[in-house]
């Protein structure tokens, strides 16, 4: 499998140099010349295979001509030892749980993934790799856990002052080891912008092997797609095997929406995806007047969504200009203020006692927003991205005293935090990094 770049300026790669180098040196992210296609055998009888199988018939896909399938298998049942359960609220809606790994959020599908890739393709090399993530909140958790103590791997993580939840912060200040956090001064985008300058500056690149395990990494894309066949694998064996499925995708950087569109191109059959948004509106704003203009972020409630330039909309534009159907046939935008979070959560609860993170809030915001709209046999699915443990300010303000605090999520909260203070200058990382 070859890999180009978005900015269509460096030479097409190999899929373990894709991800080794995580952005293109152009500073193009890489793209699949084709995406691959599971066998319709396959996609027909999802209803009769685990989750791990799904996830090493998707990875190979992808890596089967780079690691060996007794290692691949033996490295996706690893990364994936975890439980994603869809949950039923009523005879049309379920919430597919994605916060049951270590750090209690979706980002460990990729960030476990990835490490254990990386360390596959690093196996033979004694120099050390520098990696470097950029946070609104879960990513940083997740690859600090996927990533801790990984011989020859350093992490560095850029996360906003302020602008995480308390939880959130602990979990990605205080490992230690070989994981360092910046408290940046400044927004996500700010933090992101700072790693894309880190990758096409002449001096670390000639100083450090540099990569990331942001979405901006087509690694992490991979993984995130084995969820979307699982749930539809388990509503295939509630319903049948042609049962109509919408998904619902609280959407900040579209890399969790851009991994759905991949499985509908391996061949799932997808009604419609809907990108679920905060008042970050700019993607929902380009479908509604087929113009992308970022625009600073704005903090919510709903804080990993709090995105002003997504990284990912390069390669949904990529992906329409390749394929026929257009971006509104598969693709529904809305996005909803802070009170409509609230409400939603509240209304969750009384409904069907149910818990939902202000992420999921969103996400089903955007089921009932265009649940009419749908076939009415239609399943509609909403990931819920984080467990709502880990924004206890949030849900106690709503919903006092009902939500618990995994004993996970507990371990972190008395551990010292480390972490240092930068403004939002890329100037400032590049000391950091030069002087560490």
């Amino acid at each position: 499998m070859k890999l180009y770049s978005t900015n269509g300026k460096a030479e097409a790669v190999r899929i373990d140099q894709a991800i080794l180098q995580g952005l293109a040196p152009d500073g193009g992210l890489y793209m699949p010349e084709s995406i691959p296609k599971l066998s319709p055998a396959f996609v027909d009888a999802l209803a009769s295979h685990t989750l791990g199988e799904i996830a090493f018939e998707v990875a190979g896909l992808f890596l089967s001509e780079v690691i060996p399938d007794s290692k691949l298998s033996a490295l996706t049942d690893e990364a994936v030892n975890f439980e994603c359960p869809l949950t039923t609220l009523d005879t049309s809606t379920s919430v597919l749980e994605l916060f049951h790994g270590p750090t209690y959020a979706f980002k460990d599908f990729g960030a476990r993934f990835m490490a254990r890739v990386m360390s596959y393709f690093r196996r033979d090399t004694n120099s050390e790799l520098t990696i470097l993530v950029a946070t609104s909140g879960d990513t940083g958790g997740a690859v600090a856990n996927g990533f801790f103590n990984v011989p020859g791997i350093q992490v560095v993580l850029l996360y906003p002052h302020g602008k995480v939840s308390p939880l959130q912060e602990q979990q990605l200040t205080t490992l230690g080891g070989n994981i360092e956090a910046l408290e940046v001064d400044g927004t996500f985008d700010d933090c992101q912008r700072m790693v894309k300058e880190a990758f096409v500056d002449s001096d670390l690149k000639s100083r450090f092997e540099l990569t990331s395990a942001n979405s901006i990494n087509i690694a992490r894309l991979i993984p995130q797609s084995f969820y979307y066949l699982h749930a539809a694998a388990e509503l295939q064996r509630r319903f049948n095997d042609k049962v109509k499925i919408s998904f619902s995708v609280p959407s900040g950087n579209f890399g969790n929406l851009t991994a759905g569109l991949f499985a509908s191109r391996y061949g799932l059959k997808v009604e419609r995806f809907v990108a679920s948004t905060n008042i970050n509106d700019t993607f929902v704003r380009y479908l509604e007047q087929d113009r992308y203009e970022p625009k600073a972020s704005v903090p919510t409630l709903s804080n990993a969504m709090d995105v002003g330039n997504p990284s990912n909309f390069v390669r949904l534009c990529e992906l329409y200009r390749k394929d026929d159907p257009s971006i509104h046939e598969e693709i529904l935008g809305a996005s909803f203020d802070d009170d409509a979070t609230k409400a939603m959560i509240v209304s969750c609860y009384e409904k069907f006692q149910y818990l939902i993170c202000p992420h999921g809030a969103v996400g089903l915001l955007g089921v009932e927003k265009y649940r009419d709209t749908l076939p009415e046999d239609t399943q509609h699915v909403m990931l819920a991205t984080a467990h709502p443990a880990k924004f206890p300010e949030v849900m106690d303000s709503v919903l006092p005293d009902k939500t618990e605090i995994p004993d996970g999520l507990k371990a972190v909260l008395s551990a010292e935090k480390k972490a240092t203070a930068v403004s939002c200058e890329f100037s400032q990382l590049k000391d950091f990094l030069l002087t560490r």
